[in-house]
């Protein structure tokens, strides 16, 4: 545990306190913020950063500014006079607060909360959450209505926390409940789908006898709209009226005058005009009332420019709602959502480290890959007729290699919404791991990058999954904008849904981009040229970018990474055919015994160094 200020940075459960307060952070922001504070009080270079946390990939450095920017906002840091990050322009960046070693948060509900009471209903790891609801459900007990959006991605656990907050709330307040599902299209063809799903479950619950009462006697049209029959004593037959939204507030009203009364809306983001209408007068009206709209929705998986966005913006600038982002699970919480899961308090060695790397913390994803692990039996239960524990029976696997099926299904619908052209930049985007550039994509496309472009942006405003990540200027001074899949499971589905030859042919344009963008110092990135010709399936030119990486790290004294990378182009010359392969692998040899020399004799006399540079300097 490091400490600076009142932060403290959990290495272990790979999240920050401020005080006794838990602060998620994504994998990725994690990594960088871990590697300043482990590194206080010097400079530490873009390369150095982009080399510690993405060695095997070419990323531009004005990702690292993407991610510096959230940090701030997270720390209260400011750029102009800065307490944590400073910003050295053009070199890198230092950590300038001091740092020291710590023990656990010292908040003693902190202490006591860990692992048991970070399990509660159903939920792990939203206890910051649940206390929120619980607040805002005694305000409603005294009559102050409540809207509460809940929000975030596809999987983060929106439903379960509020099935959570609802079972809680309707224990404390004896309160009544209904649910109401938005879906996709079904509101264009039956009008307050789900508005009419909610009176449906509310005229068949309990309080079904009253809430049919009110209906009839304030908002009759709408109760005529269920099918029902109501007494005719207390309507009488006349021709249908149409559904006033005032009407039905003044009769959901009347039925929470007296006890709480719970709406909960899912899905928002499908919710056609009349629902959000309906919802935007329930929320500004001022009538006294125990009546609360919880309402989930993903934010961008709607359409481009849906009126929920503005409702939700205007209601929070006029404090008429709240709103609960979900973030990602902390890797404790990952821990103890798989201990439940498993039903086992120890886990096997680096489960929890492999669910919460490649889950990024989303729940459904961790279960997904979870139940992936199990049923190709990388873990498997010990013991006569499997009644054990579970234990690790094989190496965990590189996920490139798949993804579970479970989440293929979750992800292939909406990616099958896009048109052709949008699938086909978001494959070729895949090309390049979760940080994609515009200038590859068009490259992997053959296509102009303004086009590129144009598209990508269209897709950063619409879609979940993928967001606008900043711009850098290329060595050859034009200026390139970059994206990054929000989470990298949807890059690993769309790299998993192109033919072997596209792909084949997409590295290959990438790799030649790249050569031409950096033509004369091609040794800045010849591992990620490298890369893209393995992954052609060009053996050849991989074999000697791979040489020319070497060369870099031994010309900067990394003489084990010049070794490590020519093992590398070793192997892969082992693919070439029996002419090429002998004499690439002799030179390959030369060089190898070189830098195991060079290792050796890293302390020898100069001379002796001498003389093997000049062998690399004449390769």
């Amino acid at each position: 545990m490091k400490q600076f200020e009142s932060f403290r940075l959990d290495t272990s459960n790979e999240c920050l306190w401020q005080d006794s307060v838990q602060i998620n952070l994504p994998p990725k922001p994690f990594a960088v913020l871990r590697y300043l504070v482990e590194n206080p009080g010097r400079l530490i270079s873009h390369d150095e950063l982009l080399d510690a946390l993405w060695p095997e990939t070419y990323v531009q450095p004005q990702v690292l500014r993407t991610y510096m920017l959230d940090l701030r906002k997270i720390l209260g840091d400011d750029p102009g006079c800065p307490r944590f990050i400073q910003t050295l322009p053009k070199r890198g960046y230092c950590f300038v607060a001091q740092v020291k070693d710590a023990g656990a948060p010292d908040s003693a509900a902190a202490a006591t909360s860990e692992p048991q009471a970070a399990i509660s209903d159903g939920v792990v790891g939203r206890e910051q959450e649940l206390a929120r609801l619980k607040t805002l459900a005694r305000e409603l007990a005294y009559g102050h209505r409540q809207t509460v959006f809940v929000t975030g991605p596809t999987g983060i656990g929106k439903t379960a926390l509020v099935e959570a907050a609802c079972h809680q709330m309707v224990a404390i307040l004896s309160a009544s409940m209904a649910w109401g599902q938005c879906v996709d299209g079904l509101g264009k063809k039956e009008d307050c789908y789900a508005v009419m799903e909610l009176l449906r479950q509310l005229c068949a619950s309990p309080v079904g006898e009253t809430a049919t009462r009110i209906l009839a006697n304030i908002a009759p049209a709408w109760l005529a709209a269920l099918r029902r029959e109501p007494d005719a004593t207390i309507i009488d037959a006349r021709s249908p009226q149409p559904k006033a939204p005032g009407d039905l507030c003044r009769a959901l009203e009347e039925m929470a005058k007296e006890k709480a009364l719970i709406l909960v809306f899912e899905d928002l983001q499908w919710a056609n005009d009349s629902t959000l209408e309906l919802i935007s007068a329930l929320a500004r009206r001022r009538t006294p009332t125990k009546l609360m709209l919880l309402a989930t929705y993903s934010f961008h998986c709607g359409p481009t420019e849906h009126p929920l966005k503005g409702l939700k913006q205007d209601l929070v600038m006029h404090r008429q709602c709240t709103e609960l982002a979900l973030a990602p699970l902390a890797k404790t919480a990952i821990r103890q959502l798989l201990s439940r899961e498993l039903e086992q308090e120890e886990l096997p060695p680096g489960l929890d480290t492999f669910i919460y790397q490649h889950s990024e913390g989303n729940p459904l994803f961790a279960i997904a890959l979870l139940r992936h692990l199990i049923s190709d039996h990388f873990l498997i239960r010990a013991g006569a007729n499997g009644a054990g524990q579970w234990e690790q029976h094989a190496r965990f696997p590189d996920m490139e290699t798949g993804v579970p099926q479970e989440l293929v299904q979750l992800i292939d619908p909406e990616i099958e919404k896009l048109s052709t052209t949008e699938q086909r930049v978001l494959e070729a985007a895949s090309l390049m791991r979760v940080v994609f550039p515009v200038w590859a994509v068009a490259a992997a496309l053959n296509q102009d990058p303004a086009e590129t472009e144009e598209t990508c942006d269209k897709l950063a405003r619409r879609l979940c999954f993928v967001h606008r990540a900043g711009h850098d200027e290329l060595p050859d001074g034009t200026r390139s904008d970059f994206y990054a899949f929000a989470h990298g499971l949807y890059r690993e589905v769309l790299y998993q849904k192109q033919t072997a030859s596209r792909r084949a042919k997409g590295h290959t344009r990438i790799a030649e981009r790249l050569r031409e963008l950096f033509a004369g110092r091609e040794d800045k990135v010849a591992r990620e040229v490298a890369l893209h010709y393995e992954s052609a399936g060009n053996w050849k030119h991989a074999a000697t970018a791979l040489r020319t990486a070497a060369r870099h790290a031994y010309q900067r004294q990394e003489y084990s990474e010049a070794a490590q990378l020519l093992q590398h182009s070793l192997a892969i010359a082992e693919n070439l055919n029996d002419g090429e392969r002998g004499i690439i692998e002799q030179e390959i040899q030369a060089e190898l015994e070189m830098a195991r020399l060079a290792i050796g004799t890293a302390k020898q006399p100069q001379n002796t160094s001498a003389e093997i540079d000049g062998f690399w300097m004449g390769t």
